[in-house]
């Protein structure tokens, strides 16, 4: 006897199965919309910075630097001018020997030097108003007669001649720089240096109006009476 199947029994069978399909498809659904909401609300979420986080702040620091006084100036060392002693250029000077001996070494001092001296009045040899002895030429050969002495041995021997003098006049008619330019004998020469020297002052030479020093020669003549 063939035993036929209800129709009604394998509906409901086949029911069943496809809710189950359903119920697995709904469930993968609903995993996968979940995995995806969960990685759109990690995108989206802000990041709250924790209220007990500190910062830390860079202040920008100022440093001043002292006040610190001017570096002193070292004072320039003190210049010592050298002394000179006037040298009488009449007499002879003596030969000084040094000795020095060879087995110490031999040590030099600097040497120190002032400032060079420019000499502020120069010395016209040839002046507009050339200096005069006072009272004019004639008084100046009376001057020399009367007080020239003749050497006695230049007398014995008969030396005579001309002895040419130079001097300078100075501003104030002062004269200074006695020299023998023309020499006869050493005892004229030194008698005609003397008598200049012993000159009152001049009326000095003028250049422009102004009073300058000039250079001057004067011939003393020795000559004896026959």
């Amino acid at each position: 006897m063939e035993v036929k199947k209800n129709s009604s029994a394998s509906l409901e069978n086949k029911s069943h199965d496809f809710l189950l399909m359903g119920l697995v498809v709904a469930l993968g659904f609903l995993f996968i919309v979940f995995e995806w909401s969960t990685v759109d609300v990690k995108k989206t979420v802000p990041i709250v910075p924790d209220d007990n986080f500190d910062t830390e702040v860079l202040v920008p620091v100022t440093i001043q630097k002292p006040n610190l006084p001017p570096p002193a100036v070292a004072a320039p060392p003190r210049v010592i001018a050298p002394v000179i002693t006037p040298v009488d250029n009449d007499k002879p000077v003596d030969p000084v020997d040094v000795v020095v001996p060879t087995d110490e070494p031999i040590t030099y001092d600097p040497v120190v030097t002032g400032p060079e001296v420019i000499e502020e009045d120069p010395i016209i040899s040839f002046a507009e108003k050339a200096p005069v002895f006072p009272g004019g030429p004639k008084a100046m050969m009376e001057y020399l007669m009367k007080n020239i002495k003749y050497p006695a041995i230049c007398q014995e021997m008969g030396i005579q001649g001309r002895v040419v003098v130079g001097f300078v006049v100075n501003k104030d008619g002062s004269i200074q720089d006695v020299t023998v330019l023309s020499s006869v004998n050493e005892k004229l020469d030194a008698e005609a240096i003397r008598v200049v020297k012993s000159m009152p002052a001049w009326t000095p030479g003028e250049m422009q109006g102004q009073k300058v020093r000039t250079r001057f020669q004067l011939p003393v003549t020795f000559r004896l009476a026959n």
